[in-house]
């Protein structure tokens, strides 16, 4: 066992050992632990129940975030998204709930129409101190969209002081290259009119690295390795204005920009020997510079009206999405520097997104009733050319390779939902209809696909209120999950010469019905998730032993069942040392077909993360946090255990307006992804993905402002309320 891991192990020891055992066991709650020992100075250590920064809102998690001490030290939203429970975020920024869900984001109760560069530039740009709480709802009703198999609520922390406040976020993270981000949030507050401004400036290099071996039975044996150094800039503003025109209307305007440059330099190696590794049959050297662009511009417009128990909400979205890539693929002999091949590649997408929807409530009694209706649609254009160098030393078009391809989707949906509460009951029970009409256009190879369909997807919840310490409740939905747009591309993404990935424009839409139970007592909380879904959509690799070439390709699997057990709770060590653990479980079954044979295996692996927060004296906070992630992966592949340690320090400055921050994330450098294909009698593939998460950061935020006095806040929904 290698050193790294033993560190590991003597972390998660020192985090459970002794009465944080019991805890385990629910026999802490008063407990006194006497350790007498002559080379310590603490004389007791008390466990107790941390402070209520956890609750529950209809069975879904609500997790305070400004004045949490679990988040004192993360430098952003995405930061602390790692560490909520139910949440997990990986190295590529990516964020799923139960370990496979990536949920809808939205933020004070409204959908975020952005594409995933946007918004993770966007979380990047909240520092905690600017989040009131985050709601984590891993089950939506048939009030939201069925595409939206889970939700993060994001409630911003509102100035309601007139006058204006501003605060300047500044991080700064450092291995052998640098990284920084910078942002800039102003607020200006009239009786009337509360304005705010948002403008970002992130620049620096990343680094990934990708190994890989590829070979069946009888075959040259190829060894892969890719390095690439991604140097980019994103430029990004925001400008809106809240509207409270009076105690019972109130409108919005929200404005906003993203713009991003990358530079890739991509270089890697393509080593092949024979059957027996004894003959060398190749060695080929790789040159892949990349020039990539994207401009953003969105549009949130909204109005909504309140009187006595009647509520209407108008909401519309606009997203423009520009991207632009060039490529070049340069292969050349190791040995010789002959010039093998090469080709470029001009890529054009350009997508479009308009929605808008009416809700409206009526409260009677003790019930509400909810209904809504919205339309969305989207345009996406894309053109890929490819040129090969010829014999003759000209560059010719490469009509193989090269494709014109358009996809546009219009949907129009409507829901009723029923809520009443019946003493400590409150049950929810809603439909939704979807109508989705789509048409994938591959002009280049003429191939259209057309889909029209109608979905009837049900919801049910009931919430149980025991007493205040103790909490159940039981929810059940229906949920449509429609491919994104890169799964439809007929395009080659290459990872290398010879192993690309390639979208599928006749994926089918998949389908998933699951339950959920969550139970909580005081700050435990325990939830458990079953379902099933059907048309899965996924990848699989297609190996070519005459041209070498390894293709990951999209298809729909039959079904697959998932499981998940999830428990988190805080446990005060003493006044100086909390520690909040998270354990989840996981059960997978899928059923896969594969070169004519099925693959129907059941996987089990579990995650544990330890959140370890330090208060020292003169203000001074540590936080610990360890992730464990075991053996997993899906009925093809094998992906290997993993874990991470981040270490960080932070303290207020000049009457707590300087807040800094200094720490080191993945300290091990022990967060790659290392995947092996199973069935050696078919194919031996593995291969490791790397990202450079072990770094050295500093973090710097300043609030400032004239603020005076506070202003009345006029209208609150029932939700703000209870998130308070």
């Amino acid at each position: 066992m290698n050193i790294k891991l033993w560190v590991l192990l003597l972390l998660l020891f020192l985090s459970t050992s002794g009465k944080a055992q019991d805890v385990l066991k629910g026999k802490a709650s008063d407990s006194l632990i006497q350790i007498k020992s002559a080379t310590t100075n603490i004389s007791e250590v008390i466990i107790q129940s941390a402070s209520r920064n956890l609750k529950l809102n209809n069975g879904n998690i609500v997790m305070a975030v400004s004045g949490n001490k679990d988040f004192k030290t993360s430098t952003n939203l995405l930061e602390v998204l790692r560490k909520t429970p139910g949440v997990s975020v990986d190295q590529e920024n990516g964020i799923f709930i139960g370990g496979r869900l990536t949920p809808a984001i939205f933020i004070d109760g409204k959908p975020v129409v952005m594409i995933n560069q946007e918004l993770q530039a966007y979380l990047r740009s909240l520092s905690p101190e600017m989040v009131e709480s985050i709601e984590v709802n891993s089950n939506p009703s048939s009030k939201y969209d069925a595409e939206f198999k889970g939700i993060i609520d994001i409630k911003l922390k509102k100035n309601t002081n007139l006058g204006w406040k501003g605060s300047y976020n500044g991080n700064l993270y450092v291995n052998k290259f640098s990284f920084r981000e910078n942002s800039l949030n102003l607020t200006y507050n009239t009786e009337k009119i509360a304005y705010n401004l948002q403008a970002g400036y992130t620049d620096g290099i990343s680094r990934y690295h990708y190994q890989a071996l590829q070979r069946l039975a009888n075959t040259n044996i190829m060894r892969t390795d890719t390095d690439q150094e991604d140097t980019g800039t994103v430029y990004s503003i925001q400008a809106g204005a809240d509207f409270r025109l009076n105690d019972k209307n109130r409108a919005s305007v929200n404005l906003r920009g993203n713009f991003r440059e990358n530079d890739r330099i991509r270089s890697g190696s393509l080593y092949t020997t024979d059957k027996s590794e004894t003959k060398l049959v190749s060695h080929t050297e790789s040159e892949n510079p990349i020039a990539y662009s994207q401009d953003n511009y969105g549009i949130t417009a909204s109005y909504s009206f309140q009187n006595k128990g009647f509520k209407i909400d108008l909401l519309g979205n606009y997203l423009s999405v520009k991207n632009k890539q060039q490529d070049d693929f340069i292969n050349r002999n190791k040995g010789s520097s002959e010039l093998l091949s090469y080709w470029k590649s001009d890529l054009f997408n350009e997508i479009g997104i308009y929605t808008g929807q009416i809700d409206a409530s009526q409260k009677i009694g003790n019930a509400d009733i909810e209904a809504g209706i919205k339309y969305s649609q989207s345009d996406t254009n894309n053109n890929i050319r490819y040129d090969t160098l010829s014999v003759a030393g000209q560059f010719t078009f490469d009509p193989a390779r090269s494709n014109i391809f358009s996809y546009k989707e219009k949907i129009w949906a409507g829901y009723l939902a029923y809520r009443q509460k019946f003493g400590k009951l409150q049950i929810n029970a809603g439909i939704r209809f979807e109508n989705t009409n789509s048409i994938s256009n591959a002009v280049t190879v003429d191939s259209i696909v057309s889909r029209n369909y109608l979905e009837w997807l049900p919801s049910f919840s009931a919430s149980y209120t025991i007493d205040t310490s103790n909490e159940l409740s039981f929810s059940y939905s229906r949920k449509i999950t429609r491919p994104v747009f890169s799964q439809l591309y007929p395009f080659r993404f290459y990872f290398s010469p010879l192993n690309y990935w390639i979208g599928n424009p006749y994926l089918l839409p998949s389908f998933t019905s699951q339950i959920k139970a969550t139970y909580r007592h005081k700050n435990w909380i325990t939830s458990f998730t079953i379902g099933k879904e059907k048309d899965v959509m996924t990848r699989y690799p297609l190996y070519n032993p005459e041209t070498n070439v390894l293709e990951y390709l999209g298809t729909n699997l039959p079904y697959r069942k998932f499981a998940a057990l999830e428990t988190s709770f805080p446990v005060k060590i003493n006044k100086w040392w909390t520690v909040t653990s998270q354990f989840a479980g996981y059960y997978n079954d899928e059923f896969r077909p594969y070169l004519d044979e099925v693959f129907a295996l059941k996987i089990y692996n579990y995650e544990i993360r330890l959140n370890q927060v330090f208060t020292l004296p003169k203000g001074y906070t540590i936080t610990l946090f360890a992730n464990y992630e075991s053996k997993t992966g899906n009925s093809l592949y094998i992906i290997k255990p993993r874990y991470t340690v981040d270490l960080s320090v932070q303290k207020f400055w000049l009457n707590n307006k300087l807040n800094t921050k200094i720490g080191y994330n993945n300290i091990l450098d022990s967060y790659d992804q290392r995947l092996e294909f199973r069935h050696k009698q078919i194919m031996d593939n593995r291969f490791t993905h790397w990202w450079d998460s072990s770094r050295f950061f500093l973090s710097l935020s300043y609030n400032f402002g004239s603020s005076k006095y506070q202003n009345k806040e006029i209208q609150k929904t029932e939700e703000e309320n209870r998130a308070r």
